[in-house]
């Protein structure tokens, strides 16, 4: 088959999905942070499964979609322009972001972009290799999501923190950037057409609409929910 050019709606659906399930478990952080909720809306062991795994699907796609991009080290300079701009307001609104999904994703499009040739070499000769790296690097630094105590400043990036650290989204490099990556490796199978056919042929036309503007849904959607909380609290209070 030759090499996939245009958009599959599949991909652009399952990217709708993990978008879909963020809004809803920000909209429920919103509810127990701001309207009175009970914590167990937004703190339970079901979300606490479930934010890594939307979380980790979106990353993983953004990785696949880095084998149809025109420039990646573009991509990942607007995703990061836009997430220091995210970091600006948030830290005025004293619920600062200093590295979230946003700020990971420039960063490894950035990186990427920038080493994308040594990778799809790597890839042509030695494809289990990279898998294999992708797998363990996951593996031996999934203790680091939350965060390792350091008395080391500013290792925050790589998921190094001080005990006085914080942000209120929080994905560093590691052990992300190897899902991103293993998505990169994911994704020179899904562009040569190695997929069951169905894979390309699926259509999911409302979420994979949502999937194609994930930009624009990921930086207005948390005004908008604390804009509809405040507004719902204050219509309830009222009433």
């Amino acid at each position: 088959m030759k090499p996939i050019k245009t958009r599959i709606e599949l991909m652009d659906a399952m990217r709708g999905l993990s978008l879909c399930l963020m809004v809803i478990h920000h909209f429920l952080y919103d509810l127990v942070a701001f309207a009175g909720a009970p914590a167990w809306f937004f703190w339970n062991p079901v979300f606490a499964v479930l934010h890594y795994f939307f979380a980790g699907l979106f990353i993983l796609l953004s990785g696949v979609s880095s084998n149809f991009s025109r420039s990646n080290t573009r991509r990942g300079l607007k995703a990061l322009a836009v997430a220091l701009g995210i970091t600006v307001v948030t830290y005025i609104m004293d619920m600062p972001i200093l590295f979230g999904v946003l700020h990971l994703l420039g960063a490894c499009m950035l990186l990427y972009g920038l080493t994308q040739s040594f990778w799809q070499t790597l890839q042509v000769k030695t494809p289990w290799l990279v898998l294999a790296l992708c797998a363990v690097g996951i593996l031996a630094t999934a203790k680091l999501v939350n965060g390792y105590p350091t008395e080391t400043p500013h290792l925050w990036m790589f998921g190094l923190t001080t005990r006085d650290f914080y942000s209120s989204d929080y994905f560093p490099l590691l052990p992300w950037m190897f899902v991103f990556l293993l998505g990169t490796w994911a994704g020179k199978y899904v562009r040569e057409g190695k997929l069951p056919r169905w894979f390309y042929a699926a259509k999911a036309p409302r979420l994979a609409a949502i999937g194609r503007r994930s930009l624009l849904i990921y930086v207005a959607h948390q005004p908008l929910l604390y804009a509809l909380t405040m507004a719902g609290l204050w219509i309830f209070r009222r009433g």
